[in-house]
């Protein structure tokens, strides 16, 4: 009986362990030159990726699928590198689109985000009656409302191909807030978690990015 206990013990431990492996990866904010390609587009995609799931106990069904790209100073670099090589861009217009896009991460943080819930009518982010409110918040007590949620009514072949979980089941925003506040950065310099927070009458989930050391920043 013991060596059964054992063993399970075991087993208990590699499940754990595998699954805190598969978890998300952590990522960093710090600003600073990249070296991607275009091919590294979709591993950077993936770091900066989170989806989440709110389902109704009392109905047992999902509320709220949300899926959202955190495009960040990081992401830029590698979105830009694949959008320069899809579009035969020149070395100059290459390093005009980045300098102009990494100027925007600088007073913005922009998130692309795809998501579906019960009635498609509730789940306009952009109308006064939505049934989700969203907020930008960290670990440090700070919260944020956004400066602007644009609908992408009519998704291009730019949202399909860059960001694959677009579908015509989700309605697709992009939502922006501001990096800095009257009270201060939006995401404070020591905070370790970023959070995208929906919130109504169904509930709350969230979309979380944890932050590396700010040493680790640079690739």
């Amino acid at each position: 009986m013991s060596a059964l206990r054992t063993s399970a013990a075991i087993l208990s431990s590699v499940v754990l362990l595998a699954a805190a492996a598969c978890g998300p990866p952590r990522v960093s904010l710090v600003e600073g030159p990249r070296s991607y390609d275009a091919t590294d587009y979709d591993k950077v995609l993936a770091r900066w990726t989170r989806e989440a799931r709110l389902i109704a106990l009392t109905e047992l069904h999902s509320v709220l699928t949300v899926t959202a790209t955190f495009e960040s100073w990081d992401f830029r670099w590698a979105y830009v590198a694949r959008y320069a090589r899809d579009h035969r861009l020149t070395p100059e217009q290459h390093d005009e689109l980045l300098a102009q896009s990494l100027a925007e991460a600088q007073q913005h943080h922009d998130f692309y985000v795809a998501l579906a819930s019960e009635k498609r009518r509730h789940a306009d982010l952009t109308r006064p009656d939505s049934a989700w409110v969203v907020r930008l918040a960290d670990d440090r007590g700070n919260e944020t409302a956004p400066l602007e949620i644009e609908a992408i009514r009519k998704p291009g072949p730019a949202e399909l191909a860059y960001f694959p979980y677009t579908t015509v089941f989700r309605q697709v925003f992009r939502i922006r807030f501001p990096a800095m506040t009257e009270r201060g950065p939006s995401i404070a310099e020591d905070a370790s978690v970023v959070v995208l927070r929906f919130s109504g009458p169904k509930g709350e989930q969230e979309l979380q990015w944890e932050l590396s050391p700010a040493s680790s920043g640079a690739r």
